[in-house]
């Protein structure tokens, strides 16, 4: 069990998860603290941000099935 915790990938999990758990918090309290004009356009901001970002991972896995398809067996 020692030798678990002594493993870098077993911290560099653990610390990610923490991210994914914590980071969003930061960000909506951040949001939150902020004045009404402000939190408009940063809600705004990030509403934009989450569709780009979503567009895009559908573009890249759209190519990846053509490129797939399209590969000689």
């Amino acid at each position: 069990m020692a030798s678990a915790f002594l493993d870098k990938w077993v911290w560099i999990t653990i610390f990610s998860v923490c991210l994914i758990i914590v980071l969003p918090l930061i960000v909506v309290w951040g949001v939150l603290n902020l004045p009404a004009e402000l939190r408009i356009i940063a809600t705004i901001c990030i509403i934009l941000l989450w569709g780009v970002v979503s567009g895009y991972k559908d573009w890249i896995v759209s190519k990846e099935r053509e490129k797939e398809q399209a590969k000689p067996e």
